[in-house]
């Protein structure tokens, strides 16, 4: 019995090669059924054996039919189930959208064939500033067959033998490739001779990036920052505020937890040290332990912020920036007085004075309308530059020597890049311009260096009646000069000799021996300045009015920077020798940043304005990577200071960017983002380290806990002067004389004296004790203090033998160590416990373990001559500890 007509069976055949793998079947079966069934109309006795067959050939199909849709059904459910994977990834790209342009990879830049993408600022930029730019990037001079890899036209044009370096999508046809990848010597780059050689892994990156059509982006540290969107994550429980979502997010995709938070001993301690650089006392550890209200540590961080000793530890660290110090430096190293820069730092913080003013008043104090005293206290950050006073210099060598250091630490604290590179020549990594150094330079080089007295009222009235005194004298003595000038100078400059002037330098003996009529009015100053030292009666006029000036009252001053009336001609130096000028220039600031408003004569006042324009994209990362650095060690970009091309990219770009765009957005509140990093969670991990992170992430670039650091110098002291009951705690004024080794101030050229204090200025802060920049205190630098030569903007930390004999036999630690002891045995009861208890408290913050009471125990039964020493003893151990000297 048959199920289908002819007609039907005729159709299900038809259909079969449709679903046939092998399409090239299907005509040769058409033409198969269409001979057979031709073939029973003409012997109709085959019909039955036919249909049979069709019949049987029927129901198998139907039955591979049936077969195929429950296929088409499996399949159509992994589609469905793929296109949810898919709108998943979309919604992870759209997070990631800001993060992947920072590394070079945008949406533009995606290549159809599905390989991994090259990311030029993460991956090729790098291999192109380390090993390539020397010879092609941005110096002219030092440039190789005119290439430059740096810029894109550069690279992509036909070069002076007619080749491309690079043809987009085509490695073969590029020159690069060819020189990189060729194993002929005399073709290969970087030439045999360079130490810098491409690895292989290096060399087929670069392939890889021609061949996805080599695309550039600029770097991202001179884009604009904009403010991402906070990424989602799944642990919506940890995260205290927007910093910890971005961190959290990259520990997901690594599919790494947090670490839990610190222990709260440990977690007060690590704040109070970083916000103010002093432990908690037992009361404060007390009230931070018994307050169980949700927001108790938030509270205490606000107390912190608060408090006036808040501007003492962050002024520290601003210092380090300004290359502050009590000395003018080189051979002499002669005292100088500039604590009223201190005192204003130290307020400045205190008050929480805006970023975007902190800098303007610094830069550029005195150009505001009304500058007053502060304003011009200000300006000190540029006079803290050394000064030579060795007898016979040149004055102007070492005046430009501190314009040049001026300009260098600008580029460094403010825009965290290498400006000094370019003293000499064009940048070798950086799109930054000879001639540009020399436009900054042309801000700082219409000053002068002036004092800024502070006299009480009783000076003032002494010092103007002086002033009277000489008043008349020097108008005489300027009458005399006036009248000499025109008369027997001319004779007395005719009769100098080359003998006369051979120990001078020679553009002043050239400007003394040059024809008077042939000077340039410059030169004509250099003569009358030297006669006015060698003429008998202009010497008698000087003795005179400094007989006058030595009877004025000593005043407090400071140093200070002001504007020149007159100002002077800058030229470029060619090779960086100020012997040797080049083009004149006028100032001006970097084409690869903001612009700067124009004006007709620009000065420091719109210098300082352009740094801190909201649309400069470098000194708000700079200054809030240098503030996380201060709270986790390193900051997000570890380079701290160079954002240029050869400095690290920052582990996390877009939190990077958020806490600009909020610094930025939020008045330049230095406290209020810094509030929000020692709120955050990341911040309040603890620091023990994890095996799973070895391998995974052993530089704790991820920050799954947080890390530990070895105390600054000054707070190791503050810490044991705190400990021992003795730290005076008072705020500002004039530098201080703690002990000091026998034989550190005869190292110096000029041997200087050190004369202790003897009262409460013995136990000052650390950041009070008087710097010498030839013979600065010996504790200072054993602990890694800068030692003010140049701008520091962060500390070296070292570990070393010197330390630890320091904290046990340096004389100020056994007066602290004997003070603590005398606090354990005079004022704790006699209960051994108790006072091993306290002196952990005072020490570390904490309890004792078991195992720790049970060695102190040992320690006190060894011999001793009484009790007290015998916790001297104690005390002595305490401050010589690892964790006594490390942030937790």
């Amino acid at each position: 019995m048959f199920k289908f007509s002819l007609t039907t069976a005729l159709l299900i055949i038809l259909s079969i090669p449709a679903i046939s793998a092998d399409e090239s079947n299907q005509p040769e079966a058409v033409r198969s059924l269409i001979d057979s069934l031709n073939q029973i109309q003409s012997e109709p006795e085959k019909k039955d054996s036919f249909l049979q067959e069709l019949n049987r050939e029927t129901e198998e199909t139907l039955s591979q039919i049936e077969e195929v849709e429950k296929r088409i059904q499996e399949i159509q459910g992994r589609i469905a189930e793929s296109r949810e994977q898919q709108q998943a990834l979309k919604d992870r790209m759209d997070a990631l959208k800001v993060a992947r342009e920072l590394v070079g990879v945008r949406e533009s830049d995606e290549a159809d064939s599905g390989t991994e993408l090259v990311g030029f600022n993460k991956q090729i930029r790098p291999i192109l500033s380390d090993k390539c730019l020397a010879c092609h990037g941005p110096d002219e001079k030092k440039r190789k067959a005119g290439l430059r890899l740096d810029e894109e036209e550069s690279a992509k044009a036909e070069g002076r033998s007619g080749n491309r370096a690079i043809v987009p999508g085509d490695r073969e046809a590029s020159e690069l490739w060819y020189r990189v990848s060729t194993h002929d010597e005399a073709d290969r780059m970087p030439p045999s001779g360079q130490v810098k050689q491409l690895t292989q892994d290096e060399i087929e990156l670069l392939g890889k990036w021609i061949d996805q059509g080599a695309k550039y982006q600029k770097h991202w540290a001179f884009v604009k920052p904009e403010r991402p969107e906070v990424p989602k994550v799944a642990n919506t429980a940890w995260p205290k505020n927007p910093i910890d979502s971005f961190v959290l997010s990259n520990l997901e995709k690594k599919g790494i937890d947090p670490s839990p938070e610190a222990d709260k001993e440990i977690l007060l301690r690590r704040v109070y040290l970083d916000l103010i650089g002093i432990p908690p006392t037992p009361t404060e550890i007390e009230a931070f332990l018994t307050d169980d209200s949700p927001n108790a540590y938030e509270k205490v961080v606000d107390e912190l912020l608060a408090s006036p000793h808040y501007g003492e530890r962050w002024a520290r660290h601003w210092l380090d920036a300004a290359r502050y110090a009590d000395s003018n430096g080189y051979s002499i190293d002669g005292p100088r007085e500039i604590w009223k820069y201190r005192d204003w730092v130290i307020d400045a913080f205190n008050r929480d004075m805006p970023f975007d003013q902190f800098t303007i008043e610094q830069l550029a104090g005195d150009l505001l309308p009304n500058a007053g005293d502060s304003q011009k206290t200000a300006t000190g950050f540029h006079r803290n530059t050394m000064i030579n006073q060795e007898g016979g210099i040149d004055q102007e060598e070492f005046r430009i020597e501190a314009v040049l250091d001026r300009v260098n630490t600008t580029g460094t604290v403010f825009l965290g890049l290498t400006i000094g590179c370019v003293q000499c020549h064009e940048h070798k990594y950086d799109p930054i311009a000879h001639e540009e150094y020399y436009e900054l330079f042309a801000f700082f080089n219409n000053d002068d260096e002036v004092n800024l007295d502070f006299p009480t009222d009783a000076q003032a009235k002494r010092i103007a009646e002086i002033n009277g005194e000489i008043k008349p004298i020097k108008e005489e003595w300027d009458a005399y000069l006036k009248e000499a000038h025109d008369s027997h100078q001319i004779e007395w400059e005719k009769g100098i000799t080359k003998e006369d002037v051979k120990t001078l330098f020679l553009d002043k003996q050239e400007a003394i021996l040059k024809p008077r009529e042939e000077r340039s009015p410059e030169e004509q100053k250099i003569v009358d300045d030297y006669f006015k030292e060698k003429d008998e009666k202009s010497r008698e006029f000087k003795k005179r009015i400094d007989e006058l000036n030595s009877k004025k009252p000593d005043v407090v001053s400071t140093m200070v920077l002001r504007q020149r009336k007159e100002p002077r001609v800058t030229n470029v130096f060619i090779q960086g020798d100020f012997t040797r000028k080049g083009e004149a220039v006028q100032p001006g600031v970097l084409d690869v940043l903001n612009d700067m408003e124009p004006v007709e004569k620009p000065t420091r006042l719109d210098l300082a304005k352009w740094i801190v324009d909201p649309d400069n994209p470098l000194t708000a990362r700079v200054t809030v990577n240098r503030f996380w650095q201060r709270f986790f060690g390193k900051g997000i970009v570890e380079t701290e200071n160079d954002f240029g091309s050869q400095g690290t990219p920052p582990t996390h770009p877009e939190l990077l960017d958020w806490l600009a765009v909020e610094f930025i957005e939020n008045g330049w509140s230095m406290k209020s983002i810094q509030r929000l990093i020692a709120t955050s969670a990341t911040y309040r991990q603890s620091s023990n380290t994890r095996e799973e992170l070895k391998e995974i992430d052993p530089k704790n670039e991820l920050l799954a806990r947080q890390n530990r650091i070895r105390l600054d110098a000054e707070v190791i002291r503050d810490s044991a002067l705190a400990a021992a009951g003795v730290l005076n705690r008072k705020l500002k004024g004039p530098s201080v004389f703690p002990p000091l080794p026998d034989g550190v101030m005869d190292l110096g050229q000029k041997k200087r004296d050190w004369n202790a204090d003897t009262g409460a200025d013995r136990y000052r802060r650390g950041l009070y004790t008087f710097f010498w920049r030839a013979t600065p205190h010996s504790f200072l630098m054993t602990f890694d203090a800068p030692n003010a030569m140049g701008t520091c903007t962060r500390r070296v930390r070292s570990n070393t033998p010197l330390q630890a004999l320091t904290l046990l036999n340096d004389q100020a630690f056994v007066e602290m160590a004997n003070s603590l002891g005398d606090r354990l045995t005079e004022r704790v009861g006699g209960d051994a416990g108790d006072r091993i208890n306290q002196a952990f408290e005072w020490c570390l913050c904490r309890e004792p373990s078991e195992e720790e009471t049970n060695a102190i125990n040992q320690l006190l039964e060894k011999p001793a001559e009484n009790d007290h020493e015998k916790w001297v003893r104690v005390a002595r151990v305490m401050l010589n500890l690892d964790e006594f000297v490390t942030r937790e």
